[in-house]
């Protein structure tokens, strides 16, 4: 199990206590008897958990003493209030990460820029406490400075457009003079480092990407289209369903439900976690916490590797599937899999006539209409029926109506390692790891007393001052 205090990892194996050095120094005397105390607060018993934690891996990342560079993309200030739960986490774990860059990157019209300067407006006020735990913790003058606005239009179904503040600022980050690679942790849309790439495609090799996708992939199938399609030698893993094991499954119980670890372990720690009890109805969901535990534990290189941001499988051929018609619930696509409609315009429709796409009465998509035939993409991110709605919109009677069956992929159903994408991951397809229909999300779930009780002390930095010898 690790917990990290003042910088320091803690290491409690089911063999006995032991201490690692992750900083200058390691914590003694009544410091150290202080930070075992605290461990046991946020633990309980520790011996009623070491089943769960046996076989965990030291960490070779960040809590390792590993400092990355990342740039974090995010939708935060969108629909839903999960990205600023995960901006107070990034935030309390930033004195060990080489945070170069902040994106609001939204899905669609929600979510920009102002919303990530709200957190860090909270971040200043518990500044001077994190700072006296570790000097490593970045000034909100500088976080400010590194926050830029992505794309806030739509591509269409190109993928690409014209540069924007933040994509040229993830460009500037990847052609640093460094020979360390650049982390882009992608919460929100894939738009702007679909831009990036094609406004600079020789940072490619530089990069490792993370991709928080289902519903995110849902939003920006476009930009995700560009990329498959103009760069498949990305380093990126796409984690469609694993990163719901950060909130769903795994120890459940007493102070670790979702609900009652926020009131426990959050509430009232300074301004940032006086803010995170008041969303969700103060229930914990930081889906996108995977991507930076990803950082903080685990083996970083090596997606195929347990750690806290869970583990992946290399992907086979990607799921895609073409329609030349209006589909019926009896047409299966898989979950996840991009969908794309190319279909004649009726006879009677004037060719010049302006279209709407709407999936789910709720997910408008970019259409294009070229030789009377028309084009959208959709990648659907539950296994249900969905149905979808093309209107002309100069005729607004005129409507065509369609639906279509999304599916999990066979368990029977063996893939290979794609050589087309050979440095592309997702979710492990194994049933063993899924929770529900949630494919991967267990091999996040196995974690959540070592992730949740490591953040816990972690907040616990907002509110208390460290313990001089």
């Amino acid at each position: 199990m690790h917990f990290v205090l003042q910088s320091y990892c803690f290491l409690l194996p089911a063999s006995g206590v032991r201490t690692r050095r992750c900083g200058k120094r390691l914590l003694s005397g009544c410091v150290g008897r202080l930070v075992l105390a605290v461990l046991a607060l946020v633990t309980g018993a520790v011996q009623s958990h070491q089943n769960s934690t046996a076989g965990c891996i030291t960490p070779v990342g960040a809590l390792g003493g590993h400092r990355f560079r990342v740039v974090v993309c995010t939708d935060a200030g969108g629909t839903d209030p999960d990205d600023y739960q995960s901006l107070v986490h990034l935030f309390v774990y930033s004195d060990c990460l080489e945070l170069e860059g902040i994106i609001s990157s939204p899905c669609g019209s929600a979510g920009r820029k102002e919303a990530i300067l709200k957190i860090i407006e909270l971040y200043e006020k518990d500044y001077p406490k994190l700072r006296a735990w570790s000097n490593k913790y970045p000034t909100p003058k500088y976080l400010r400075s590194i926050t830029k606005q992505g794309a806030t239009v739509s591509a269409g179904l190109a993928g690409v457009g014209s540069p924007t503040e933040g994509s040229e600022w993830l460009i500037r980050c990847a052609r640093r003079d460094t020979p360390e690679p650049l982390y882009v942790l992608v919460w929100g849309g894939l738009e702007d480092l679909a831009q990036a790439l094609h406004d600079a495609p020789e940072i490619l090799p530089r990069l490792r990407v993370y991709f928080i996708g289902g519903p995110n992939k849902m939003w920006s199938v476009n930009a995700y289209a560009y990329i498959m399609e103009h760069h498949p030698d990305l380093w990126m893993i796409e984690a469609n369903s694993t990163y719901r094991g950060w909130f769903v499954g795994g120890e459940q119980t007493g102070d670790w439900g979702n609900k009652e670890f926020v009131t426990r372990y959050i509430k009232d720690r300074g301004a940032m976690g006086t803010f995170f009890e008041s969303l969700l109805q103060g229930k914990l969901k930081m889906g996108d916490s995977p991507s930076v535990a990803w950082l903080l534990c685990g083996d970083p290189e090596n997606p195929s590797a347990p750690g806290w941001g869970g583990q992946f499988k290399k992907i086979g051929p990607p799921a895609k599937t073409n329609f030349t018609r209006l589909t019926t619930k009896d047409d299966q696509v898989e979950i996840f899999g991009v969908v794309e409609f190319n279909i004649p315009l009726p006879f009677d429709v004037p060719t010049n006539s302006g279209f709407k796409v709407t999936f789910d009465n709720r997910v408008s998509v970019p259409v294009e209409v070229d030789n009377g035939r028309i084009r959208f993409r959709f990648a659907p991110r539950d296994p249900k029926v969905w149905s979808y709605v093309i209107e002309c919109t100069n005729e607004p009677v005129r409507k065509f109506c369609g639906e279509f069956t999304a599916v999990l992929p066979s368990p029977d159903q063996k893939r290979e390692p794609s050589s087309v994408y050979p440095n592309w991951w997702s979710d492990d397809p194994d049933p063993a790891f899924a929770e529900g229909h949630h494919l991967g999300a267990k091999t996040v779930s196995r974690w959540r007393k070592d992730f949740l009780g490591d953040f816990a002390t972690r907040m616990e930095r907002c509110r208390t001052l460290p313990q001089s010898n």
